[in-house]
């Protein structure tokens, strides 16, 4: 029998949550909760707020459109994240989505949207960025909410990062055919929750040249390929993170 109560709804709070806290609830939340899933006074809501672990919450009906949570119990209590930038050029709408709640799933700890010479939109919605991130981390039982970065050249990102991070940098001109293997080799083996990882992954056009030696000046850079098929933007956020994640012997 699985652990985790996947039957109750889980929300996303952004007030501090403690024993006997009350707390309010948005307009769009009290919908949700009172029309959407038709929950009745007392019902139990699980609530986070990516600093103060997860509680188990009653729900206080205030009429049809109102409602608070009552905090009972703390659940589980908070996690640390990964230090994992997950860096990628923007893609369009729905794929954007999708690759942003992918990467939530897969444990990145920060999503840096990075403008390469071949990126095909340079607008960023970072509100609709965190609004997916939110809602990944809801349905997934998350309890650390990544942060969501504004968008930065490539050049300034690569030249930005400490020298002690490992930078993950998937290229499909990479000359090493299994990427496990790669980051083996390299010593990314086993749990280590005091390194720094960035997994850094291209537009569909993918890197050009010089963008290729500048990542490649770092000290700690890894280049891998993530297979013989070329992948969508988004496929590539899964595949990569599942790489590092397997290596690492954590899910997050």
């Amino acid at each position: 029998m699985a652990s985790y109560d996947f039957n109750a709804p889980r929300l996303f709070i952004g007030s501090p949550l403690a024993q006997g806290a009350r707390v309010s609830l948005d307009r769009a939340q009290a919908n949700y909760l009172l029309n959407v899933l038709r929950l009745k006074a007392e019902d139990a809501v699980l609530v986070f707020n990516g600093k103060d672990g997860e509680w188990k919450a009653t729900l206080a009906v205030e009429g049809r459109k109102a409602a608070d949570l009552v905090c009972v119990e703390r659940t589980r209590a908070q996690s640390a994240p990964l230090d994992l930038i997950y860096a990628f050029a923007p893609l369009k709408h729905a794929r954007l989505d999708y690759m942003v709640q992918k990467a939530v799933e897969m444990g990145a700890g920060s999503l840096q949207p990075i403008l390469t010479r071949r990126t095909q939109s340079t607008r960023v919605n970072l509100e609709r960025m965190r609004s997916n991130a939110i809602e990944a981390a809801e349905q997934c039982g998350i309890l650390c909410l990544p942060e969501v970065r504004e968008e930065i050249g490539f050049d300034k990102f690569i030249k930005g990062l400490e020298g002690d991070r490992i930078v993950v940098f998937c290229d499909e001109d990479a000359p090493v055919a299994n990427p496990v293997e790669a980051l083996k080799k390299a010593g990314v083996e086993g749990w280590n929750h005091a390194a720094k990882f960035a997994v850094v992954v291209g537009p569909e056009g993918g890197f050009v040249d010089q963008e290729r030696a500048l990542a490649a000046a770092h000290e700690r850079c890894i280049r891998v390929s993530l297979g013989p098929r070329i992948l969508r933007a988004d496929t590539a956020a899964v595949a990569a993170l599942t790489v590092v994640q397997s290596v690492l012997g954590d899910w997050i």
